[in-house]
């Protein structure tokens, strides 16, 4: 086996692929990414046994083969070589051979049977998803994610394709939020999974590469996101999901229109005062204002008022600053409507712009 290839075209997959890979592993080859030529074309694979990324990149003077080598190593080797270097690679004695111009190195390597495998069975369905809209779609809902909830479904983001729309969701029992993304052409057959929070993160990263189509496949204990150089598959989380339907309130009659960034720098501002375990912000509204106040038990305190659009009753409620500040961070108008209908009541975070995403804040006691 051996190849030469381009310094620039082959860092760009392999900083992706290499990045599915884990710093510890339990079993060596895990670390390793598996490297395998064919018709001068190099496919690179990483996998952590949860999610397994394929980059694909076209070499010269290549001859076929396989091997599995370490994946940090030869990521931080390309890094330092020149910019636009040309890299040879050999395989010879069970050791791949890197040059490039006067230097010289050998990494060790494991063979290429050992490397997993992840089930590529065939998909339940198939859409054809704009990538750069896909990525929108996901970043409007992944901050709301649980982390290492013992409730190990909401460790993840339930995907919907259904009525020729996608839809993503996000809950940590505290906060929830839902995206929409419509279908150019409607598919026959529904399908709902969760994916779990690497899988989400990793077709993050991926998309922020890609332009065009992405393929999006979902199978049985499987989604499947590719393009014509990247392969993404990552397992499904095996749980029911809530009904997130029941947790938007529908029964708010107190609307309020703000400026978004100027509540954004408000609740930036009193939120430094605010309890740093609880982060605790009262949101007291009247006709025309709202006014934020925040305390610590340091007996210190900050308030600021917000004009507002609003004619209604006087309300007051309490919410968690770093929840509003998350919603007010991927809404794209630059206004916000908040929804509410009393202090016990959860509130809905609109864009006024856009109707393709919901957020709801529960609130807190203080």
């Amino acid at each position: 086996m051996k190849f030469s290839v381009n310094r620039e075209l082959f860092l760009r997959p392999l900083q992706q692929v290499a990045g599915v890979v884990e710093r510890r592993q339990t079993l060596p080859v895990l670390a390793n990414l598996l490297l395998r030529i064919n018709d001068n074309r190099l496919s690179m694979t990483g996998t952590d046994l949860e999610v397994e990324l394929i980059g694909k990149v076209d070499v010269a003077n290549a001859e076929s083969g396989e091997i599995t080598v370490p994946a940090r190593k030869l990521l931080d080797i390309c890094r330092e070589l020149p910019e636009k270097a040309d890299i040879q690679f050999i395989l010879a004695d069970g050791r791949l051979e890197i040059r490039s111009g006067r230097f010289r190195s050998t990494l060790s390597t494991l063979p290429a049977n050992d490397f997993p495998s992840v089930d590529h069975s065939d998909p339940d369905l198939s859409a054809a998803l704009d990538s750069k809209s896909f990525k929108k779609l996901l970043d409007k809902t992944a901050f709301a994610m649980a982390q290492q909830d013992v409730r190990y479904f909401l460790n993840g983001m339930l995907l919907e394709i259904r009525d020729g729309h996608v839809r993503s969701v996000a809950t940590d029992g505290h906060r929830l939020a839902l995206g929409d993304l419509h279908l150019e052409t409607a598919l026959d057959v529904s399908k709902q999974v969760i994916l779990p929070r690497k899988g989400v993160i990793e077709i993050q990263r991926l998309l922020q590469e890609l332009d065009g189509e992405v393929s999006v496949s979902v199978g049985t204990t499987h989604l499947c996101a590719s393009s014509e150089m990247f392969t993404l598959t990552t397992k499904l989380v095996d749980g029911k999901f809530p009904d997130y339907e029941r947790v938007i309130p529908r029964d708010g009659d107190k609307v309020v229109i703000a400026d978004k960034q100027e509540l954004r720098q408000a609740l930036s501002r009193t939120a430094i005062l605010s309890n740093e375990k609880f982060r605790g912000i009262r949101v007291a509204l009247s006709a025309g204002q709202l006014q934020l106040s925040a305390n610590n038990p340091e007996q210190e305190e900050a308030e600021e008022i917000v004009s507002v659009d609003y004619e209604g009753e006087s309300l007051e409620v309490g919410f968690n600053v770093t929840y509003l500040q998350d919603v007010l961070s991927v809404i794209d108008d630059d206004r916000v409507r908040i929804t509410l209908n009393d202090s016990n009541s959860s509130a809905v975070i609109e864009d006024p712009g856009h109707e393709d995403a919901t957020y709801v804040v529960m609130p807190m006691k203080l």
